[in-house]
């Protein structure tokens, strides 16, 4: 689940190795390339945390922010 905290959507994705981890953010950047919108994110070892807000809209939660977290979750 996305939490919306501080006009940002955020969510922790945990996986068995960092392998894993780093395939899925290899995925999540080609999806931000068709969505023409990038997230903020951090992996440490299996660990990924993603934030998503729109900058151009003054760094507030859009709709842009909810498709991708969704396409994100579709992964």
């Amino acid at each position: 689940m996305w939490a919306e905290e501080n006009n940002r959507l955020r969510k922790t994705f945990e996986f068995k190795d960092f392998q894993e981890a780093f395939a899925f953010m290899t995925r999540v950047a080609f999806l931000a390339e068709q969505h023409q919108h990038h997230p903020n994110w951090s992996n440490v070892y299996n660990k990924v945390d993603i934030e998503l807000t729109t900058h151009d809209a003054g760094n507030t939660v859009t709709d842009k922010d909810r498709k991708l977290a969704n396409a994100i979750d579709k992964l």
